[in-house]
């Protein structure tokens, strides 16, 4: 029977976590169930960095980016005696299941560590790129979507000021969803993205045709996964071929994670908590929330984690049509 839970913060972090640890601190209260939170991710279980969470602790976090629990990676949670330790720890506060937010890596550990000692795991998905297979949404992702779109924005006045291409780097190491979405909602002449290497060709279709046919502007979003290097590397080879072109680079970075998050990320976070204190008392284990159609969805760990997240084609193919 569980009787005390832990909940912790692991990976990126991502505006919302602190929805999620509130609705999952409250929610498990509420079924009289005793809350831990962990401190810094899987190094915090090693060292035992555990606080109590009450009801009026978690209070006024609802609108706060990043994490009250802080994270953090930890190399040594990737070794045998690392997670045995972890585990000590978890016995000596008397810990029963355990509720880990965070992405794919953050799952693998969970995955591992429930089958080496049998305890419980669930798991809330939260990074901005969106990429978790058997989700729609993950906590972070619309906010962060909306600062690209906000930043892209004042962009795209300065390159029409000056007539500048500005190649935009944004998050994506291995999923471009949040280059592609956004690009599509900031009008961007040509998106640059892991999943498609046809776009390189859209681009230099633009550098020959669309850029000097118009003699405007121009914003080429980028996935700092796609293969060709990122903006930086791909912008210099564009300078390189198209000296006549006045080519700038803006790499937005950490700006995608913070911030207030919207009210898309707040309510799915809180539904997403209390889902998992449920799936817990119901005696599930192994498993990510998730949600699908707007519907609250449980993904075991090993599909999760296994199985490729892939873009919606269409989205390739509007932009395209938009950009003719």
């Amino acid at each position: 029977m569980i009787r005390k839970i832990a909940v912790f913060t692991s990976g990126g972090d991502a505006p919302g976590m602190n929805a999620a640890i509130r609705a999952v601190t409250r929610a498990a209260i509420v079924n009289k169930l005793k809350v831990t939170g962990i401190r810094r991710g899987y190094q915090g279980m090693i060292e035992g960095d555990f606080v109590a969470l009450r009801s009026s602790d978690v209070s006024g976090i609802l609108q706060l980016g990043g994490t009250m629990l802080q994270t953090a990676r930890s190399d040594e949670f990737r070794t045998a005696a690392g997670r045995e330790q972890a585990y000590q720890q978890l016995k000596k506060a008397e810990i029963d299941a355990v509720v880990v937010i965070g992405g794919d890596g953050s799952f693998t550990g969970a995955l591992v560590m429930s089958q080496e000692y049998n305890i419980p795991f669930i798991g809330i998905p939260a990074t901005i790129d969106n990429d978790m297979y058997g989700t729609d949404y993950t906590i972070g992702y619309e906010t962060a979507l909306n600062s690209v779109v906000e930043a892209v924005d004042k962009i795209r006045d300065t390159a029409r000021s000056h007539g500048r291409i500005f190649f935009v780097e944004v998050m994506g190491r291995e999923a471009g969803l949040l280059a592609l979405t956004s690009g599509i909602a900031c009008g961007a002449e040509v998106i640059l993205i892991p999943e498609s290497n046809e776009q390189h060709i859209e681009l230099e279709k633009f550098l020959h045709k669309g850029y000097k046919k118009k003699e405007t502007s121009g914003i080429i979003m980028v996935a700092e996964g796609d293969e060709a290097g990122g903006a930086m590397k791909i912008a210099e080879k564009v300078r390189n071929e198209h000296p006549d072109l006045d080519v700038r680079v803006s790499i937005l970075g950490h700006i995608q994670r913070g911030g207030s998050p919207t009210a898309k990320d707040r309510v799915n976070a809180t539904r997403m908590g209390v889902a998992a204190i449920e799936a817990l008392l119901d005696d599930q284990k192994s498993m990510m929330i998730g949600i699908t159609n707007e519907k609250i969805v449980h993904v075991p760990f090993n599909k999760a984690v296994k199985l490729n997240h892939s873009i919606d084609n269409n989205l390739l193919d509007i932009h395209k049509l938009m950009n003719r």
